[in-house]
């Protein structure tokens, strides 16, 4: 008897050491509430302990949080290490759920489910929201998409990580998941009271496990965007500027051995000239969010004049490639 006590003990002890406290919170001061009340819905629900399985719409009601506010929330407790996927609904019918903008969708085989990752096991209660219903963020607060390709990297079996100006350079507090291959992906809510953030991709969870951002595309050694909207980033490798290639298909080169960039910084155009006459080049202008904000396809003349025309002043990063090639630029296009 005193055998199948302990080991009933330690099973419990087991089960319950995994598990954590969840709250799952939605903004609904733009909404019309209706009767029915306000529900989440998603792959949790039966771990949660509610009755009649994951994607239910009427089992789990979120309970007004003050009188006089429209925020609801609900506390859930469910294991740890794991990525989940729920929805919002007015009502608790399922054709009442939120429409998800995309920033914040899975994104994968037409998912259009929000997502979470669950990574500590801390005494304390992991905090989503208050997201307002069918929009990215909570009120005051922009969503930024991280993504790094580990490809080039062993990853670190405690996990990719992500350190940032905007929670104390704290890498163990934020671990990315990877829906695919060797993308890693995280979502972050930033304050838009900050104008930029800068941050760096960690293989591991400590700062000595971070990636060396290469010059041309670091500020003060590390990452840098503006955050002035909900934002996609482009996928970085680790440790370099732009996305990973598979180098036995594509070899790499550094720009400022095929190109030359002047005057830089400009005002109002710039001269990039090619060493290479003979190849066609595809030049994208990346902005500090990673967004292309010019191309130029199929690009045959040996010199290309750069206006500054619509760029606003700023640091801007240039990526060329051929058609056979592609060649990491090392450089940056200032204007002002």
């Amino acid at each position: 008897m005193k055998k199948y006590t302990l080991l009933l003990c330690i099973l419990l002890f087991s089960t319950f050491s995994f598990a954590k406290k969840v709250k799952f919170s939605v903004d609904m001061r733009d909404q019309v509430l209706l009767s029915t009340g306000v529900h989440i819905t998603g792959d949790f629900q039966t771990l949660a302990g509610y009755s009649g399985g994951d994607w239910m719409s009427n089992t789990t009601p979120m309970i007004r949080e003050i009188v006089d506010t429209n925020i609801f929330s609900v506390i859930v407790d469910i294991p740890a290490f794991a990525k989940y996927e729920y929805k919002f609904l007015n009502g608790d019918q399922f054709y009442e759920t939120e429409f998800v903008p995309e920033e914040s969708r899975v994104g994968y085989n037409f998912n259009d489910n929000r997502w979470i990752y669950i990574d500590s096991l801390a005494n304390d209660t992991t905090f989503i929201g208050a997201i307002q219903f069918s929009k990215n963020a909570p009120k005051g607060f922009d969503l930024i998409r991280f993504k790094v390709n580990m490809t080039n990297e062993t990853t670190s079996s405690l996990g990719v990580h992500l350190s940032g100006s905007f929670q104390s350079w704290q890498p163990e507090t934020i671990r990315l998941y990877s829906f695919q291959d060797s993308i890693f992906e995280y979502i972050a809510y930033i304050d838009t009271n900050y104008l930029s953030i800068q941050y760096l991709f960690v293989n591991g969870k400590t700062i000595g496990d971070q990636e060396i951002v290469p010059s041309s595309c670091s500020i003060s050694d590390h990452r840098e965007i503006n955050v002035i909207k909900d934002s996609v980033l482009n996928t970085v490798c680790f440790s370099e500027c732009d996305n990973c290639f598979d180098s036995s298909e594509i070899s790499e080169k550094k720009a400022e051995n095929t190109s030359k960039l002047y005057p830089n910084p400009m005002s109002s155009n710039s001269i990039l000239q090619f060493k290479d006459n003979q190849s066609i080049h595809t030049i994208r202008i990346y902005n500090g969010l990673g967004e292309t904000v010019r191309m130029y396809c199929n690009y045959s003349n040996p010199i290309l004049e750069i206006e500054k025309d619509d760029l606003e002043n700023g640091v801007y990063t240039l990526s060329i490639s051929t058609e056979n090639e592609i060649y990491l630029s090392n450089q940056r296009l200032i204007i002002q």
